[in-house]
């Protein structure tokens, strides 16, 4: 009798096993992020955002430009004076087209994917827009500044030291 009741348990353990205690979701990974801030050298007026366009190239020359497709959380949004995109994973190069509320369509420069998570500064101009990247030490954890601020001190010291070893072994 106790052999059925331990050979039942034993059953119904390894059946809970092969269950997931957990439910296990996908994708739930970081994804690279742009981020453009608008800045104006318009005359009169300024001018708010309607609708955009962010355009993926893998050609330097953006002769291959598609849009980035909009799917589960990849998109590519703007508010008046702002743009966002979320990806999966961005092309190597970009091309921004944002309609204005004076009804013109400007066209951005060729860019690159600066960072992981990149910001963008563009400049409207009259006829078209300039988009520069910005390095910025905010998108960096302050543990990863730390770390690497205490790793760049370690490799200068041993290089110290080891300098320092070197001349000593050389006057004897």
């Amino acid at each position: 009798m106790i052999v059925k009741f331990t050979k039942l348990f034993l059953s119904l353990l390894f059946l809970q096993l092969l269950v997931p205690a957990r439910v296990v979701l996908a994708d739930t990974g970081p994804k690279p992020t742009m981020d453009f801030e608008f800045k104006q050298e318009l005359t009169g007026e300024q001018v708010t955002i309607t609708s955009g366009v962010l355009y993926e190239c893998e050609q330097l020359d953006c002769s291959d430009a598609s849009p980035l497709m909009e799917g589960g959380p990849q998109r590519f949004t703007c508010e008046a004076n702002s743009c966002h995109a979320l990806a999966y994973g961005f092309s190597p190069y970009h091309r921004l087209e944002i309609q204005f509320s004076d009804g013109q369509t400007r066209q951005s420069n060729i860019f690159e994917t600066a960072m992981f998570n990149s910001t963008y500064t563009v400049t409207v101009r009259p006829d078209d827009l300039l988009v520069e990247g910005q390095l910025s030490l905010e998108r960096f954890s302050r543990v990863t500044i730390i770390l690497l601020t205490g790793v760049c001190v370690l490799a200068g010291g041993g290089l110290l030291i080891g300098l320092i070893i070197l001349r000593r072994s050389k006057r004897t």
